[in-house]
């Protein structure tokens, strides 16, 4: 079918785009000899995984059930992908299945690594590192530097442990501190992690620099970029990874949502079948306004609306937005850039549907890949 033919509420992933995506992450691979993995927790619609492996080098996981997709859907279907995970808390009895199934297992604490490193027989072990080198402008939720921090291992805790020299099976470090952030703030990063880690860094074999890098988007500094993979590879003769989610599905997919009922108190709310608490929630929990097709900021157009969910909760707004026309119940309203974030976030709060998953091949033709009814409400609690 075509994209005015999709029923409400849909996720549209679009194949097009998701290409470009990919093509500018392996060109990066190819230009560094860098390995670049997909973070499952943006975007793990897994039957887009065997397109993906022809680009870039593999998966990485936030757990088990997401090291197990990856090894499921890409790793066994495509020998020579990878699979790693990282876990701010590993359980004892994942560890043996961990260790079969990825190729690098990274540990968030020293604790951590001494209770189960001894696990690890396949898998290359790693340590997440913290450079104490916040980057992040007023979003601290997002902040893996912050003070009181949780994530990663500060370097008075790893001398006191290792006393500059680290054990035999610690292979690579690990460290995360971006968030859609362009390259200037990952040489800053990296400035940190040398000033603090650089002995370290001479006995290692491998550096994972994390996601949060906006590699496909708009004047990203690739040259900057790939300037900071060479030197840490020709300095420390170290194979550089990244692990960006968001830059593999970036502006490749769209939530479509209908009409349902316009609500007049004080400006005209539009009730739409979609939700943000529901369907994408990361515009309640940033927050952030998504972008909305064919749509202007409040006042620069004509006609002004609050566009609002079906939903009881009071706060479930995704934002106020103006057209050159005027809205009517029944009409489409087509938010961009919604591959990420969302259909790995969603809920069924209120009984909400889920929307369908809908794929849109490169000659824009739809094709429904999956469909969700009131089971799929019903047995998540019984």
């Amino acid at each position: 079918m075509k994209f005015n033919q999709l029923k409400t509420p849909c996720y549209v992933i679009d194949e097009k785009k998701l290409k470009q995506n990919l093509t500018i992450l392996n060109n990066l691979e190819k230009e560094t000899d860098c390995h670049v993995l997909l973070a499952q927790k943006a975007f793990s619609y897994y039957p887009s995984y065997p397109l993906i492996s022809t680009y870039i080098s593999g998966t990485t996981a936030s757990g088990l059930y997401e090291a197990r997709l990856g090894y499921e859907e890409m790793k066994t279907k495509v020998l020579h992908t990878e699979n790693h995970v990282f876990c701010p808390g590993y359980k004892e009895e994942e560890m043996k299945e961990l260790d079969e199934i990825c190729d690098h297992l990274v540990f968030n604490s020293l604790t951590q690594y001494e209770k189960l490193h001894g696990y690890c027989k396949h898998a290359s072990v790693g340590l997440r590192i913290n450079p104490e080198c916040s980057t992040q402008d007023g979003h601290e939720i997002y902040d893996p530097c912050a003070p009181f921090s949780r994530l990663g291992i500060r370097m008075d805790e790893f001398d006191k442990a290792f006393g500059g020299k680290l054990p035999k099976d610690v292979e690579g470090l690990h460290f995360h501190t971006l968030c859609e952030q362009n390259s200037d703030d990952l040489e800053r990063t990296l400035f940190a992690v040398e000033e603090k880690f650089q002995e370290y860094l001479k006995q290692i074999k491998w550096i994972n620099f994390g996601g949060g890098h906006h590699i496909t988007r708009d004047k990203y500094d690739l040259a900057l970029l790939r300037k900071c993979i060479l030197y840490m590879q020709e300095k420390y003769g170290l194979t550089v990874y990244l692990e960006p989610g968001e830059a593999v599905a970036l502006n490749a997919g769209y939530f479509v949502t209908e009409v349902v009922d316009i609500v007049k108190n004080g400006k005209d709310i539009l009730i739409l079948d979609g939700s943000a608490a529901c369907h994408m929630p990361d515009v309640l929990e940033m927050p952030y306004r998504p972008p909305l097709r064919d749509s202007g900021k409040p006042s620069e157009k004509r006609y002004e609306y609050r566009l609002a969910s079906s939903t009881c909760l009071a706060g479930d707004v995704i934002g106020d937005y103006s057209f050159d026309y005027e809205i009517h119940i029944g009409d489409k309203m087509v938010f961009e850039d919604m591959a990420i974030y969302s259909m790995v976030k969603n809920n069924t709060f209120n009984g909400m549907p889920l929307p369908d998953i809908v794929y849109m091949d490169e000659n824009g033709d739809c094709h429904v890949q999956k469909e969700f009814g009131y089971s799929d409400f019903k047995e998540r609690l019984g």
